[in-house]
Protein backbone atom coordinates (compact mmCIF):
# COMPACT_ATOMS: atom_id res chain seq x y z
CA UNK A 1 0.00 0.00 0.00
CA UNK A 2 1.22 3.55 -0.75
CA UNK A 3 2.24 6.07 1.94
CA UNK A 4 -0.42 8.60 2.12
CA UNK A 5 0.00 12.31 0.60
CA UNK A 6 1.75 14.99 2.86
CA UNK A 7 0.05 18.11 2.71
CA UNK A 8 1.38 21.19 4.42
CA UNK A 9 -0.38 24.18 5.64
CA UNK A 10 0.40 28.18 5.56
CA UNK A 11 -1.79 30.96 6.82
CA UNK A 12 -1.39 34.62 6.54
CA UNK A 13 -3.33 37.42 8.33
CA UNK A 14 -5.30 37.21 10.77
CA UNK A 15 -7.04 35.25 14.05
CA UNK A 16 -10.16 34.48 11.41
CA UNK A 17 -7.56 32.95 8.56
CA UNK A 18 -6.23 30.63 11.55
CA UNK A 19 -9.32 28.91 12.72
CA UNK A 20 -10.25 28.34 8.94
CA UNK A 21 -6.89 27.15 8.43
CA UNK A 22 -7.07 24.41 11.10
CA UNK A 23 -10.59 23.59 9.86
CA UNK A 24 -9.60 22.38 6.59
CA UNK A 25 -6.34 20.69 7.38
CA UNK A 26 -8.37 18.48 9.09
CA UNK A 27 -10.69 17.80 6.45
CA UNK A 28 -7.89 16.96 4.69
CA UNK A 29 -6.33 14.62 7.43
CA UNK A 30 -10.05 13.15 7.40
CA UNK A 31 -10.00 12.29 3.85
CA UNK A 32 -6.64 10.33 3.80
CA UNK A 33 -3.48 13.26 3.67
CA UNK A 34 -0.54 13.03 6.12
CA UNK A 35 -0.34 16.83 7.29
CA UNK A 36 3.77 17.95 8.09
CA UNK A 37 5.00 21.75 9.27
CA UNK A 38 5.53 23.99 6.37
CA UNK A 39 9.28 23.80 6.73
CA UNK A 40 9.20 20.11 5.16
CA UNK A 41 8.95 18.14 2.16
CA UNK A 42 5.05 17.99 1.51
CA UNK A 43 3.65 16.29 -1.59
CA UNK A 44 0.88 19.39 -1.50
CA UNK A 45 1.59 23.06 0.25
CA UNK A 46 -1.45 25.07 0.70
CA UNK A 47 -1.55 28.90 1.52
CA UNK A 48 -4.43 30.61 2.54
CA UNK A 49 -4.00 34.59 1.96
CA UNK A 50 -4.96 37.92 3.47
CA UNK A 51 -5.71 40.76 1.63
CA UNK A 52 -6.03 43.52 4.42
CA UNK A 53 -2.10 44.86 3.20
CA UNK A 54 -0.21 45.27 0.38
CA UNK A 55 2.55 43.38 1.71
CA UNK A 56 0.57 40.53 2.31
CA UNK A 57 -0.44 40.40 -1.06
CA UNK A 58 3.62 40.41 -2.12
CA UNK A 59 4.15 37.73 0.21
CA UNK A 60 1.82 35.05 -0.99
CA UNK A 61 4.44 34.60 -4.26
CA UNK A 62 7.65 34.87 -1.44
CA UNK A 63 5.85 31.24 0.38
CA UNK A 64 4.74 30.26 -2.95
CA UNK A 65 9.01 29.99 -3.83
CA UNK A 66 9.62 28.86 0.27
CA UNK A 67 7.35 25.67 -0.88
CA UNK A 68 9.05 25.14 -4.06
CA UNK A 69 12.27 25.20 -2.87
CA UNK A 70 11.81 22.50 -0.74
CA UNK A 71 9.72 20.27 -2.88
CA UNK A 72 9.92 21.38 -6.98
CA UNK A 73 7.11 18.89 -7.92
CA UNK A 74 5.08 19.75 -5.08
CA UNK A 75 1.18 20.83 -5.85
CA UNK A 76 0.78 24.51 -4.79
CA UNK A 77 -2.52 25.45 -3.80
CA UNK A 78 -3.90 29.28 -3.10
CA UNK A 79 -6.82 30.01 -1.13
CA UNK A 80 -8.48 32.47 1.10
CA UNK A 81 -9.03 36.45 0.93
CA UNK A 82 -6.02 37.56 -1.91
CA UNK A 83 -7.46 34.63 -3.78
CA UNK A 84 -10.91 35.75 -3.96
CA UNK A 85 -9.85 39.12 -4.93
CA UNK A 86 -7.08 38.25 -7.64
CA UNK A 87 -7.45 34.55 -8.72
CA UNK A 88 -6.08 35.22 -12.42
CA UNK A 89 -3.78 37.23 -10.94
CA UNK A 90 -2.48 34.67 -8.69
CA UNK A 91 -2.47 31.99 -11.28
CA UNK A 92 0.14 33.59 -13.30
CA UNK A 93 2.38 33.08 -10.19
CA UNK A 94 5.28 30.86 -11.25
CA UNK A 95 4.31 27.09 -9.31
CA UNK A 96 0.39 27.64 -8.03
CA UNK A 97 -1.38 24.87 -9.86
CA UNK A 98 -4.88 25.53 -8.11
CA UNK A 99 -6.62 28.73 -6.67
CA UNK A 100 -9.84 28.17 -4.31
CA UNK A 101 -11.90 31.50 -3.61
CA UNK A 102 -13.77 32.27 -0.55
CA UNK A 103 -16.29 29.65 -1.15
CA UNK A 104 -14.27 26.97 -2.64
CA UNK A 105 -11.58 26.68 0.25
CA UNK A 106 -13.86 24.61 2.38
CA UNK A 107 -14.34 22.14 -0.79
CA UNK A 108 -10.35 21.59 -0.92
CA UNK A 109 -10.79 18.46 -0.46
CA UNK A 110 -12.83 17.85 -3.45
CA UNK A 111 -10.78 20.25 -6.11
CA UNK A 112 -7.91 18.34 -4.40
CA UNK A 113 -8.97 15.16 -6.65
CA UNK A 114 -9.41 16.77 -9.88
CA UNK A 115 -5.74 18.08 -9.61
CA UNK A 116 -2.91 16.14 -11.72
CA UNK A 117 -0.24 14.71 -9.78
CA UNK A 118 1.99 16.71 -12.17
CA UNK A 119 2.95 20.37 -12.29
CA UNK A 120 0.34 22.69 -14.00
CA UNK A 121 2.18 24.89 -16.68
CA UNK A 122 2.69 28.69 -15.04
CA UNK A 123 -0.64 30.17 -16.69
CA UNK A 124 -2.79 27.00 -16.48
CA UNK A 125 -4.07 26.73 -13.09
CA UNK A 126 -6.82 25.75 -12.39
CA UNK A 127 -9.08 28.32 -10.60
CA UNK A 128 -12.66 28.12 -8.93
CA UNK A 129 -13.45 31.71 -7.67
CA UNK A 130 -17.44 32.27 -6.81
CA UNK A 131 -19.45 35.85 -7.40
CA UNK A 132 -18.40 37.51 -3.81
CA UNK A 133 -22.59 37.74 -3.89
CA UNK A 134 -23.03 34.03 -3.40
CA UNK A 135 -20.93 33.86 -0.25
CA UNK A 136 -24.37 33.83 1.96
CA UNK A 137 -23.95 30.51 4.17
CA UNK A 138 -21.50 30.70 7.41
CA UNK A 139 -18.80 28.07 7.45
CA UNK A 140 -18.22 26.80 11.30
CA UNK A 141 -13.98 27.01 12.13
CA UNK A 142 -11.92 26.60 15.07
CA UNK A 143 -8.42 26.18 15.38
CA UNK A 144 -6.51 23.65 17.78
CA UNK A 145 -3.00 24.17 17.28
CA UNK A 146 -2.09 25.28 21.01
CA UNK A 147 -3.53 23.10 23.72
CA UNK A 148 -4.95 25.60 26.04
CA UNK A 149 -6.33 28.07 23.15
CA UNK A 150 -8.51 27.97 20.57
CA UNK A 151 -9.64 30.26 18.12
CA UNK A 152 -13.60 30.24 17.33
CA UNK A 153 -15.08 31.89 14.43
CA UNK A 154 -18.49 32.95 15.19
CA UNK A 155 -19.21 36.02 12.11
CA UNK A 156 -17.89 36.18 8.77
CA UNK A 157 -18.30 39.00 6.24
CA UNK A 158 -18.99 42.89 6.53
CA UNK A 159 -22.12 45.22 5.55
CA UNK A 160 -19.60 48.11 6.11
CA UNK A 161 -18.14 49.98 3.73
CA UNK A 162 -14.92 51.29 4.63
CA UNK A 163 -13.33 53.22 1.82
CA UNK A 164 -9.86 51.67 2.51
CA UNK A 165 -10.98 48.04 2.90
CA UNK A 166 -11.12 45.26 0.90
CA UNK A 167 -12.70 42.44 2.82
CA UNK A 168 -16.47 42.89 2.14
CA UNK A 169 -15.20 42.07 -1.41
CA UNK A 170 -13.22 39.39 -0.35
CA UNK A 171 -15.65 38.08 2.27
CA UNK A 172 -19.30 39.22 1.25
CA UNK A 173 -21.95 40.09 3.26
CA UNK A 174 -22.27 39.48 6.92
CA UNK A 175 -23.63 36.42 8.63
CA UNK A 176 -23.20 34.19 12.05
CA UNK A 177 -23.55 30.97 13.07
CA UNK A 178 -26.01 30.52 15.52
CA UNK A 179 -26.10 30.48 19.18
CA UNK A 180 -26.51 26.61 19.66
CA UNK A 181 -23.91 25.74 17.22
CA UNK A 182 -21.04 27.85 18.31
CA UNK A 183 -22.14 26.38 22.06
CA UNK A 184 -21.53 23.11 20.54
CA UNK A 185 -18.30 23.78 18.78
CA UNK A 186 -17.40 25.65 22.43
CA UNK A 187 -18.01 22.75 24.35
CA UNK A 188 -16.37 20.38 22.16
CA UNK A 189 -13.14 22.62 22.57
CA UNK A 190 -13.48 22.42 26.57
CA UNK A 191 -13.53 18.38 26.03
CA UNK A 192 -10.50 19.00 23.69
CA UNK A 193 -8.82 20.07 26.93
CA UNK A 194 -9.51 23.33 25.55
CA UNK A 195 -8.87 26.27 28.44
CA UNK A 196 -9.49 30.04 26.60
CA UNK A 197 -11.39 30.69 23.63
CA UNK A 198 -11.32 33.75 21.78
CA UNK A 199 -14.32 34.72 19.39
CA UNK A 200 -13.06 35.59 15.94
CA UNK A 201 -14.56 37.18 13.15
CA UNK A 202 -14.21 39.99 10.32
CA UNK A 203 -16.84 42.12 12.48
CA UNK A 204 -18.04 39.99 15.16
CA UNK A 205 -20.54 42.85 17.31
CA UNK A 206 -22.39 42.35 14.11
CA UNK A 207 -23.61 38.30 15.22
CA UNK A 208 -26.74 37.65 14.48
CA UNK A 209 -27.25 37.11 10.78
CA UNK A 210 -27.63 33.72 9.73
CA UNK A 211 -28.29 34.25 6.06
CA UNK A 212 -26.40 37.22 4.30
CA UNK A 213 -28.83 36.88 1.71
CA UNK A 214 -31.65 38.04 3.56
CA UNK A 215 -29.85 39.85 6.17
CA UNK A 216 -32.26 39.54 8.79
CA UNK A 217 -30.87 39.32 12.59
CA UNK A 218 -32.16 36.26 14.84
CA UNK A 219 -29.67 36.69 17.37
CA UNK A 220 -27.75 39.34 18.97
CA UNK A 221 -24.08 39.43 20.29
CA UNK A 222 -24.82 39.75 23.53
CA UNK A 223 -26.77 36.83 23.95
CA UNK A 224 -24.20 34.73 22.55
CA UNK A 225 -22.37 36.37 25.40
CA UNK A 226 -24.44 35.48 27.85
CA UNK A 227 -24.82 31.97 27.00
CA UNK A 228 -21.16 31.06 26.71
CA UNK A 229 -20.53 32.43 30.04
CA UNK A 230 -22.43 29.43 31.21
CA UNK A 231 -20.16 27.10 28.99
CA UNK A 232 -18.76 24.26 31.62
CA UNK A 233 -14.90 23.67 30.80
CA UNK A 234 -13.71 26.84 29.10
CA UNK A 235 -12.33 29.04 32.38
CA UNK A 236 -11.19 32.14 30.07
CA UNK A 237 -13.09 33.93 26.42
CA UNK A 238 -11.55 36.58 25.00
CA UNK A 239 -13.25 39.28 22.56
CA UNK A 240 -11.17 39.80 19.75
CA UNK A 241 -11.20 43.06 17.89
CA UNK A 242 -15.15 45.04 18.06
CA UNK A 243 -16.13 48.00 16.26
CA UNK A 244 -16.85 51.17 18.87
CA UNK A 245 -20.15 51.55 17.86
CA UNK A 246 -21.03 47.81 18.44
CA UNK A 247 -19.78 47.73 21.60
CA UNK A 248 -22.75 48.85 23.56
CA UNK A 249 -22.82 49.81 27.15
CA UNK A 250 -24.61 46.35 28.20
CA UNK A 251 -21.84 44.20 26.30
CA UNK A 252 -19.32 46.49 28.55
CA UNK A 253 -21.56 45.57 32.13
CA UNK A 254 -21.72 42.33 31.47
CA UNK A 255 -17.79 41.62 30.47
CA UNK A 256 -17.16 43.38 33.83
CA UNK A 257 -19.29 41.16 36.05
CA UNK A 258 -17.97 38.37 34.44
CA UNK A 259 -16.00 35.52 35.40
CA UNK A 260 -14.79 33.88 32.12
CA UNK A 261 -14.93 37.17 29.84
CA UNK A 262 -11.65 38.63 30.08
CA UNK A 263 -10.67 41.92 30.58
CA UNK A 264 -9.75 42.54 26.94
CA UNK A 265 -10.73 44.74 24.57
CA UNK A 266 -9.30 45.38 20.85
CA UNK A 267 -11.42 48.29 19.36
CA UNK A 268 -10.42 49.97 15.92
CA UNK A 269 -9.92 53.50 16.03
CA UNK A 270 -7.85 53.87 13.05
CA UNK A 271 -8.35 57.86 13.16
CA UNK A 272 -8.65 60.55 15.36
CA UNK A 273 -9.20 62.91 13.54
CA UNK A 274 -13.23 63.24 12.65
CA UNK A 275 -12.35 64.35 9.38
CA UNK A 276 -10.56 61.10 8.61
CA UNK A 277 -12.91 59.05 10.23
CA UNK A 278 -15.39 60.72 7.69
CA UNK A 279 -13.33 60.12 4.79
CA UNK A 280 -12.67 56.27 5.84
CA UNK A 281 -16.50 56.36 6.23
CA UNK A 282 -16.14 54.66 10.26
CA UNK A 283 -19.60 54.36 11.66
CA UNK A 284 -18.47 56.88 14.91
CA UNK A 285 -16.27 59.97 15.52
CA UNK A 286 -13.68 60.26 18.41
CA UNK A 287 -15.89 61.51 21.08
CA UNK A 288 -17.71 58.42 20.89
CA UNK A 289 -14.66 55.99 20.81
CA UNK A 290 -13.62 58.24 23.88
CA UNK A 291 -16.51 57.52 25.67
CA UNK A 292 -16.01 53.75 25.06
CA UNK A 293 -12.95 53.50 26.58
CA UNK A 294 -13.58 55.87 29.79
CA UNK A 295 -16.71 53.47 30.41
CA UNK A 296 -14.40 50.02 30.66
CA UNK A 297 -12.14 52.25 32.80
CA UNK A 298 -14.98 53.51 35.28
CA UNK A 299 -16.00 49.86 35.75
CA UNK A 300 -12.60 47.85 34.81
CA UNK A 301 -9.45 49.98 35.92
CA UNK A 302 -7.04 47.06 35.06
CA UNK A 303 -8.47 46.30 31.56
CA UNK A 304 -6.29 46.02 29.14
CA UNK A 305 -7.46 47.83 25.88
CA UNK A 306 -5.99 47.76 22.36
CA UNK A 307 -6.43 50.28 19.22
CA UNK A 308 -5.74 50.14 15.64
CA UNK A 309 -4.53 53.12 13.94
CA UNK A 310 -3.60 54.16 10.60
CA UNK A 311 -0.92 56.41 9.22
CA UNK A 312 -0.97 58.47 6.46
CA UNK A 313 -4.49 57.81 5.35
CA UNK A 314 -5.31 60.32 1.98
CA UNK A 315 -5.88 63.55 3.47
CA UNK A 316 -4.35 63.39 6.63
CA UNK A 317 -2.63 66.78 6.91
CA UNK A 318 0.08 67.28 9.53
CA UNK A 319 -2.23 68.74 12.41
CA UNK A 320 -4.43 66.06 11.82
CA UNK A 321 -1.70 63.21 12.30
CA UNK A 322 -0.62 65.29 15.62
CA UNK A 323 -4.11 65.80 16.89
CA UNK A 324 -4.59 61.63 16.47
CA UNK A 325 -1.40 61.70 17.94
CA UNK A 326 -2.67 63.78 20.91
CA UNK A 327 -5.87 62.16 21.13
CA UNK A 328 -4.11 58.40 21.44
CA UNK A 329 -1.86 60.20 24.19
CA UNK A 330 -4.38 61.13 26.29
CA UNK A 331 -6.49 58.14 25.68
CA UNK A 332 -6.47 55.58 28.78
CA UNK A 333 -5.43 52.59 25.94
CA UNK A 334 -2.73 50.10 26.78
CA UNK A 335 -0.73 49.13 23.29
CA UNK A 336 -1.85 50.53 19.72
CA UNK A 337 -1.73 48.23 16.36
CA UNK A 338 -0.10 50.77 14.04
CA UNK A 339 -0.79 50.48 10.02
CA UNK A 340 1.00 52.31 7.44
CA UNK A 341 -1.83 53.02 4.78
CA UNK A 342 -1.54 51.30 1.46
CA UNK A 343 -3.35 51.58 -1.63
CA UNK A 344 -6.17 49.08 -2.41
CA UNK A 345 -7.16 48.61 -5.86
CA UNK A 346 -10.99 48.93 -6.26
CA UNK A 347 -11.09 51.01 -2.75
CA UNK A 348 -12.84 54.48 -2.98
CA UNK A 349 -9.57 55.45 -1.14
CA UNK A 350 -7.29 54.26 -3.97
CA UNK A 351 -8.84 57.25 -6.01
CA UNK A 352 -8.56 59.70 -3.57
CA UNK A 353 -6.65 63.35 -3.86
CA UNK A 354 -4.37 64.30 -1.50
CA UNK A 355 -1.81 61.56 -1.28
CA UNK A 356 0.13 61.16 1.77
CA UNK A 357 4.00 60.39 0.21
CA UNK A 358 5.47 57.40 2.06
CA UNK A 359 8.43 58.48 3.32
CA UNK A 360 5.69 60.58 5.97
CA UNK A 361 3.55 57.57 6.03
CA UNK A 362 6.78 55.71 7.54
CA UNK A 363 7.63 58.45 10.00
CA UNK A 364 4.19 58.73 11.17
CA UNK A 365 4.38 54.92 11.60
CA UNK A 366 7.47 55.11 14.10
CA UNK A 367 6.11 58.07 15.61
CA UNK A 368 3.27 55.95 16.76
CA UNK A 369 4.76 53.19 17.85
CA UNK A 370 7.03 54.80 20.07
CA UNK A 371 3.65 56.02 21.50
CA UNK A 372 2.44 52.33 22.03
CA UNK A 373 5.45 51.25 23.70
CA UNK A 374 4.89 54.03 26.14
CA UNK A 375 1.91 53.10 26.63
CA UNK A 376 2.34 49.77 27.26
CA UNK A 377 5.24 50.52 29.88
CA UNK A 378 2.08 52.68 31.46
CA UNK A 379 0.27 49.85 31.69
CA UNK A 380 2.80 47.80 33.17
CA UNK A 381 3.41 50.36 35.82
CA UNK A 382 0.22 50.55 37.20
CA UNK A 383 0.83 46.72 37.70
CA UNK A 384 4.00 46.77 39.81
CA UNK A 385 3.03 45.02 43.61
CA UNK A 386 -0.16 43.44 42.62
CA UNK A 387 -1.37 39.76 41.64
CA UNK A 388 -2.93 38.74 38.28
CA UNK A 389 -4.04 35.09 36.99
CA UNK A 390 -1.87 33.64 34.60
CA UNK A 391 -3.45 30.82 32.27
CA UNK A 392 -0.21 29.06 31.41
CA UNK A 393 -0.20 27.91 27.97
CA UNK A 394 2.52 25.41 26.98
CA UNK A 395 4.91 22.68 28.01
CA UNK A 396 8.16 23.87 30.07
CA UNK A 397 10.77 24.56 26.81
CA UNK A 398 14.52 24.75 28.04
CA UNK A 399 12.95 25.64 31.93
CA UNK A 400 10.84 28.46 30.60
CA UNK A 401 6.73 28.25 31.09
CA UNK A 402 4.81 31.27 29.46
CA UNK A 403 1.05 32.06 29.62
CA UNK A 404 -1.33 35.67 29.59
CA UNK A 405 -2.91 37.26 32.45
CA UNK A 406 -6.29 37.72 32.60
CA UNK A 407 -5.47 41.08 31.16
CA UNK A 408 -3.37 40.08 28.49
CA UNK A 409 -0.41 40.74 29.36
CA UNK A 410 2.39 38.09 28.39
CA UNK A 411 4.60 35.95 30.88
CA UNK A 412 7.43 33.58 30.83
CA UNK A 413 8.89 31.84 33.96
CA UNK A 414 11.54 29.91 34.55
CA UNK A 415 10.46 26.62 36.20
CA UNK A 416 11.29 23.11 36.34
CA UNK A 417 7.97 21.91 35.99
CA UNK A 418 5.42 22.69 33.29
CA UNK A 419 2.25 24.67 34.43
CA UNK A 420 0.34 23.81 30.75
CA UNK A 421 -3.17 24.47 31.39
CA UNK A 422 -2.73 25.75 34.49
CA UNK A 423 -3.93 29.13 36.17
CA UNK A 424 -1.76 30.70 39.18
CA UNK A 425 -1.58 33.66 40.43
CA UNK A 426 1.27 36.13 39.39
CA UNK A 427 2.22 38.88 41.89
CA UNK A 428 4.29 41.34 39.68
CA UNK A 429 7.38 43.21 40.68
CA UNK A 430 9.74 45.23 38.62
CA UNK A 431 9.54 46.72 34.77
CA UNK A 432 12.97 47.62 33.25
CA UNK A 433 10.64 49.26 29.94
CA UNK A 434 10.26 46.10 28.09
CA UNK A 435 9.26 43.18 30.80
CA UNK A 436 8.00 43.14 33.96
CA UNK A 437 9.71 40.98 36.77
CA UNK A 438 7.68 38.86 39.42
CA UNK A 439 6.91 35.58 40.92
CA UNK A 440 4.18 32.62 40.77
CA UNK A 441 2.34 32.06 43.72
CA UNK A 442 1.54 28.72 43.95
CA UNK A 443 0.01 26.02 46.08
CA UNK A 444 2.59 25.03 48.89
CA UNK A 445 2.47 21.43 47.64
CA UNK A 446 4.10 22.28 44.35
CA UNK A 447 7.42 22.73 43.38
CA UNK A 448 9.29 25.90 43.69
CA UNK A 449 9.40 28.02 40.66
CA UNK A 450 11.69 30.96 39.75
CA UNK A 451 11.07 34.69 39.01
CA UNK A 452 8.94 35.41 35.87
CA UNK A 453 9.17 37.57 33.38
CA UNK A 454 6.18 39.46 31.51
CA UNK A 455 6.36 40.48 27.93
CA UNK A 456 5.02 42.91 26.04
CA UNK A 457 1.18 42.33 24.85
Amino acid sequence: MLPPRTIAFHTLGCKLNFAETSSISRMAEDSGYQKVSFDDAADVYVINTCSVTENADKECAHIVRKALRLSPQAQIIVMGCYAQLKPYEISMIEGVDLVLGAKEKFNLTHYLKLLSQKKQPTGTSLVYSCDVNELNIFESSYSLGERTRAFLKIQDGCNYSCTYCTIPMARGRSRSDTITNVLKQAALLADSGIKEIVLTGVNIGDFGISDAAKGTRDESFLELLQCLDEVTGIKRFRISSIEPNLLKDEIITFVAASKRFMPHFHIPLQSGSDHILKLMKRRYLSQQYAERISHIKDLMPHCCIGADVIAGFPGETEEEFLNTYEFLRKLDVSYLHVFTYSERDETDASSMKNVVPKKIRHERNKMLRILSGKKREAFYQLHLGKHRKVLFEADATNGTVKGFTDNYIQVTASSEISLQGEIHAVRMLQSNGTMVHGEVVLPVENRYIENISILTC
